[in-house]
């Protein structure tokens, strides 16, 4: 072997028992497990619940929740009002769709925290006494529903999309957006195109609308 080669490798040989000498001697210096003192960060402290009234269905509720807590598990878990449905929990499929200020809003997307000063109605809240709501009476009629379980999440979103013909908001399909909106088969479809029916019942569902929005314009 030439003598430059053999030179090399007794260098290289050298280096690595040094450095593997060294490693050991290091090692040596660090305590045993039991002699290592490990700091260990306390988990944050959680603040507790918060106190908060909620204006549902024209009455007060004082109420002390966590504060992750949703506005569909405080009315479904808390306050027993279930017709509120838990369907995506993702804000996806309209089912937990409630009225806030008379505006449509998906329940499983807020918090009940903050929604303590708005007025807050279900499906429960719709009807007066005895007497139901128009929107209910013409799902009824039409026959708008197969299991039922998207329907209160239909009938207030129904009911929130009536309001916004009332005050004049366009939808992706009006055609001239600086007149009043009315109701037609293709705003139906598009205003209530976030609620889901499983059951495929959507020609019932907006002849239903349709009958209750009759002449609805700003």
């Amino acid at each position: 072997m030439p003598q430059k080669h053999l030179l090399t490798r007794r260098l290289l040989g050298t280096t690595a028992v040094a450095t593997a000498m060294t490693g050991v001697a290091a090692r040596a210096q660090i305590p045993q497990p039991k002699d290592v003192q490990t700091a260990i960060a306390p988990a944050p402290s959680f603040p507790g619940n918060l106190d908060m009234n909620l204006d549902v269905n024209g009455r007060q509720h004082r109420l002390s929740l966590d504060p992750r807590t949703t506005l569909l598990d405080a009315l479904r878990d808390h306050l027993g009002l279930t017709g509120t449905k838990k369907g995506c929990d993702h804000g996806q499929c309209g089912a937990c769709t409630v009225l806030i200020n008379g505006v449509r809003m998906n329940s499983c997307l807020s918090l009940a925290a903050s929604r303590e000063g708005d007025k807050i109605v279900t499906i429960e809240g719709l009807a007066d006494g005895e007497k139901l709501h128009p929107m209910q009476t013409s799902f009824v009629h039409a026959d708008a529903f197969q299991c039922g379980f998207c329907t209160p999440g239909q009938i207030c979103s129904a009911v929130g999309m009536a309001n916004e013909l009332k005050r004049g908001v366009p939808s992706a399909v009006t055609i001239d957006v600086a007149a009043a909106p009315t109701a037609s088969v293709d705003e139906v479809r598009e205003r209530m195109s976030g609620n889901i029916c499983r059951c495929s019942a959507y020609p019932n569902i907006v002849a239903a609308i349709l009958a209750a929005t009759e002449g609805v314009t700003k």
